[in-house]
């Protein structure tokens, strides 16, 4: 007896970008804040981006989601949702998807919401415009997703203003927002920016559980590896504008390639540390988008670089596994990596020694 097929909708992206490059006209010259990614995200699949600031992570989200203002912008590549093409779309016509199909949790709810407008009437605006519910119908439903999102006595916090909550409340209240209308795609544009270390597990363990309920698929943009480690069940190093590594979060952890996604593997804090201990940084700068260094952008801050890192710009190439790609000539590993290492370490054994 032969096996059903899969669900289409299994197989298929739901959101898939080829090439797609956003870059800013500025007095100084042309920003490529995104510079040619192309990454497929499947149903019910989180993806992390991770990558210092300014490296093009809230740009890409925006850019998939078209939120950008069409003024200044130069726009190229695809963008497909449910394998229709999206990113020629004006705004007007996005508004059918916006809420509806994918949602956004933006980085600071306190200047997302309304300050003078009751959160009960910001969660329901969407279901009356969207789905045509009525008043009553509306804040019902508010009120139940109030409750999904963990917000204690919901009736109460509908009739309150987001002044008047604390900084996890108003995310939670951000992301029923983002819920309401029962959106396939979510955005999480650094959700827990400026909480404290519980209450960002709480919103992470939160943003977790919804997604696995209603099988949503989520794109996870933060700074922080430590954060998408047990979040996300693939990984998008940016840098530069473009995408440098990319993998299952557990191969990446336990694999790494590209020299960047090492250097900020070692940056994170670690509980085993002596108090006080020096916090391990990357050297220099990021790159400056508008005159970017040719050959490969971490070149000037990577210790392992050679004359042809300067020159030639690394592909994307596939590592031991087919999902499992990276840009590097003299990846982590490699023979070269490790005879720069030695150098390395011999130089600082000898620096120490002088000192």
């Amino acid at each position: 007896m032969s096996s059903a097929a899969p669900d289409r909708n299994e197989v298929e992206p739901l959101i898939e970008t080829v090439e797609l490059r956003t870059h800013f006209r500025t007095p100084r010259g042309i920003a490529r804040a995104v510079d040619g990614v192309t990454l497929q995200i499947r149903r019910g699949q989180s993806l992390g981006v991770v990558g210092e600031s300014g490296s093009g992570k809230t740009v890409l989200s925006r850019s998939i989601m078209g939120l950008l203002p069409r003024n200044g912008v130069i726009r190229e590549g695809s963008v497909r949702y449910g394998g229709e093409e999206i990113g020629n779309r004006t705004p007007k016509q996005m508004r059918s998807i916006w809420g509806r199909e994918m949602a956004m949790v933006f980085q600071d709810p306190m200047t997302s919401l309304n300050p003078v407008m009751k959160v009960g009437k910001q969660v329901t605006e969407s279901l009356r415009l969207h789905l045509g519910m009525s008043s009553s119908e509306a804040m019902a439903v508010a009120e139940k997703i109030f409750r999904d999102v963990r917000i204690p006595e919901p009736t109460r916090r509908l009739n309150q203003y987001p002044h008047e909550l604390s900084g996890g409340m108003r995310q939670r209240v951000m992301i029923a927002i983002a819920l309401a209308c029962g959106p396939n795609m979510l955005f999480a544009d650094e959700p827990t920016t400026a909480l404290d270390v519980t209450v960002q597990a709480q919103i992470l363990d939160l943003l977790s559980e919804q997604i696995r309920d209603r099988n949503m698929s989520m794109l996870l943009v933060t700074h922080n590896l430590g954060v998408v480690a047990g979040y996300t069940d693939e990984i998008a190093v940016m840098y530069g504008g473009k995408v440098v590594e990319r993998a299952p979060t557990k191969v990446l952890f336990s694999n790494v390639k590209m020299p960047y996604t090492e250097a900020l593997l070692q940056s994170i804090p670690r509980m085993n540390q002596p108090s006080h201990s020096r916090l391990a940084m990357i050297p220099g700068r990021p790159p400056d988008l508008v005159n970017p260094p040719t050959g490969c952008r971490f070149a000037p801050r990577c210790a392992y670089a050679r004359d042809v890192c300067v020159r030639e710009e690394p592909p994307l190439v596939q590592a031991e596994t087919p999902d499992h790609t990276f840009a590097c000539h003299f990846p982590v590993g490699s023979a070269e990596y490790h005879e720069r290492r030695v150098e390395l370490n011999r130089a600082s054994t000898t620096t120490a020694e002088v000192l």
